[in-house]
């Protein structure tokens, strides 16, 4: 008889003193060792999602995370930590990281040109490289310094490993160059040849590859989280959609609470123009709901007591009594965060692959690196000219693009979507959009502007008069059929007549008394 299937919960983690995508592939290979864990990291959002058996400790997976050199926190709940607090954090991460990356960029531009331009040698020139590439390698790699020693200490290697180990050989080689070598003595040149010579190492110094490659690591890195910052703005910008304080019925008294304290059950007021607090349905009242951000239809919907509407809906003009049936996460809106969230921390099959990639890519670089040295020793004899190729391949294999940019593409583009009112249920969805070939839209929002404009007047003799009158009687609603018309009079005529009495009989139109006329629409 089979053993009947073990009940599983979903568990998110944010993590943090990830560097490149090898790392996350480290903390999965860590988890997934777990009796009954299945757990996956992204990169891009910094967040590992796990499903484990029911009752699992949550620490025992944080444990685990830290062990393996990283940080892991349980998501903390709305009211706990604020927003804004927490974008700050982020903003101040962010500009940190600009401000490495400029005044990097600033100082290793001179090194290059100098070393890149030979008729820009002057004597001594090499020493003015020394001065303005020794920041740049030790203060703006620090974060890779200090990553690369963090994970040695744990016996792993990122791709932060090889850009502190490459950058750090290049500024080293070119000391000893500088000081106990000949490139150093007055007049030395770098020719700019494409082709290559047999030289004594320590005549040369590589300073500007070491001051580049980290300007240029340090700009992709820089934005990599602008982008990943925008993408999360998507998700953010979806939740403020929601109302932020709701009028509940205590008893006889209307109470204004913070929507956090609205619990299932409770009655609530919503005012015209008000947007409607959470998920519920319609105990007192009549009107026309404007469900435009969830369904594209720019027409309200007419709604009455018993009819169910939806949160960060917006009421047009009748007051409501709402009895609240979902709130929280559990609401519509919550629902379509957590689908563009889950888009954002899924995996797709290439980027799986490229993860993949990426774990045993460190590794096998610098196996190459070593071969490399003791080939060139080997057949050779140099022991400068081993360590220059050694170096060369350090240099080269730094910038980890392969891990990098699948999930950021991935995260911009359901995060642009979201923004442009598309919902990707998942990454493996975009994935296989290459393969689409058909596409089947149902609704007028979905193709059109989700704004209705007047096209023709017909039917009547005098089409200046007609729009007159309409036009001034609909200006005093708010009804979208009423906007377009009282638009496409004033676009026509320029201005409106006055409008007196003007009176609004819900479900029946509107009317009052133009130019002396009573005009009903």
């Amino acid at each position: 008889m089979a053993a009947a299937p073990v009940a599983d919960t979903g568990i998110e983690l944010d993590i943090t003193g990830m560097s490149c995508a090898s790392c996350a592939a480290r903390i999965e290979k860590k988890l997934n060792k777990l009796d009954g864990v299945n757990a996956t990291v992204n990169y891009a959002t910094e967040k590992a999602s796990v499903h484990a058996p029911t009752g699992y400790d949550p620490m025992q997976l944080i444990t685990t995370v830290e062990d393996a050199g990283y940080g892991a926190t349980l998501p903390a709940p709305p009211q706990a930590t604020p927003e804004d607090h927490h974008v700050d954090a982020k903003d101040q991460e962010l500009e940190t990281l600009r401000q490495r990356f400029i005044i990097s960029a600033i100082l290793a531009v001179p090194v290059i040109l100098l070393a890149m331009i030979p008729s820009l040698q002057f004597t001594y020139w090499q020493w003015l490289s020394l001065t303005l590439a020794a920041p740049v390698i030790v203060w703006g790699a620090w974060p890779f310094h200090k990553a690369a020693w963090k994970n040695l200490r744990h016996g792993a290697t990122t791709m932060d490993t090889l850009i502190s180990i490459g950058t750090s050989a290049a500024f080293l080689w070119s000391l000893y160059a500088l000081f106990f070598g000949t490139a150093g003595h007055a007049g030395m040149t770098h020719g700019f040849e494409l082709t290559a010579q047999h030289m004594d190492g320590s005549s040369n110094i590589y300073l500007e590859v070491a001051a580049g490659v980290t300007t240029f690591v340090l700009g992709g890195r820089y934005f990599e989280k602008k982008s990943k910052r925008e993408a999360g703005a998507a998700l953010r910008a979806l939740m403020e959609l929601g109302a932020k304080e709701v009028t509940v019925l205590r008893g006889e008294q209307e109470v204004l609470i913070p929507i956090e304290d609205l619990r299932a059950g409770d009655q609530f007021i919503v005012r015209p123009g008000e947007k409607i607090a959470t998920d519920g349905e319609i105990v007192a009242g009549s009107s026309a709901v404007d469900e435009s951000m969830l369904t594209g239809e720019s027409v309200p919907v007419e709604v009455t007591a018993g009819d169910a509407v939806t949160g960060a809906t917006i009421n047009a003009y009748g007051r409501l009594t709402v009895r609240a049936t979902r709130v929280g996460p559990d609401t519509q809106l919550a629902q379509m965060a957590k689908m563009v969230e889950d888009a954002q921390s899924g995996k797709a099959e290439v980027q799986r692959l490229a993860d993949r990639i990426s774990g045993v890519f460190v590794p096998i670089v610098l196996v190459i690196a070593v071969v490399t040295l003791f080939t060139w020793v080997i057949a050779d004899g140099s022991w400068s000219m081993a360590f220059t190729a050694a170096v060369a391949v350090l240099i080269i294999a730094c910038p980890c693009a392969l891990g990098l940019a699948t999930p950021t593409a991935l995260l911009v583009g359901t995060g642009r979507g979201a923004q442009m009112g598309v919902l990707i249920k998942g990454p493996e969805v975009l994935e296989s959009t290459r393969k689409v070939d058909t596409i089947v839209l149902d609704k007028t929002g979905t193709v059109t502007t989700g704004v209705m404009t007047v096209t023709d007047v017909v039917g009547i003799d005098d089409r200046a008069e007609l729009l007159a009158l309409a036009g001034a009687v609909e200006n005093g609603s708010e009804h979208p059929i009423a906007r377009a018309v009282a638009q496409a009079a004033l676009n026509e005529l320029g201005t409106l007549p006055e409008l007196t009495d003007f009176v609004n009989e819900e479900g029946m139109g509107v009317h009052g008394v133009v130019n002396g006329h009573q005009v009903a629409v």
